[in-house]
């Protein structure tokens, strides 16, 4: 296993300030892009097999916010809780995500049963 590299000088992990930041650059504020991007890549080869790192499996740091929501939608959480969660429109969210949402129509049709006074 490999050890933990540090972050470096350009960003310390704190606890989220009033600004909701959790990262900051050295100076306050957001990272500058190519900050977060080459840290993200380190930690990458860090945590993932040569294999992983060669496939998209979290390309970019933006693929974990789309795993996030594709995870709350196929939970079932409501699209009007996720919008709101990833600040989108419920008509935006369901254009990007509605192919992300798979495995349901079971438990969809007992709520449907159970509303009807059939479960």
């Amino acid at each position: 296993m490999l050890a933990a590299r540090p972050l470096g000088p350009c960003a310390r992990a704190e606890r989220p300030g009033p600004d909701g930041l959790l990262f900051r650059g050295v100076r306050g504020g957001h990272l500058a892009e190519s900050t977060y991007c080459r840290t993200w890549r380190r930690a990458r080869g860090d945590a993932l097999t040569v294999e992983e790192v060669s496939s998209p499996l979290a390309r970019r740091p933006y693929d974990l916010r789309h795993a996030a929501v594709s995870t709350w939608l196929n939970a079932g959480v409501p699209s009007t809780q996720v919008a709101e969660w990833a600040g989108h429109s419920v008509a935006v969210l369901l254009q990007i995500y509605a192919k992300c949402i798979a495995g349901q129509e079971d438990a969809a049709r007992r709520r449907i049963a159970v509303a009807l006074g059939q479960g």
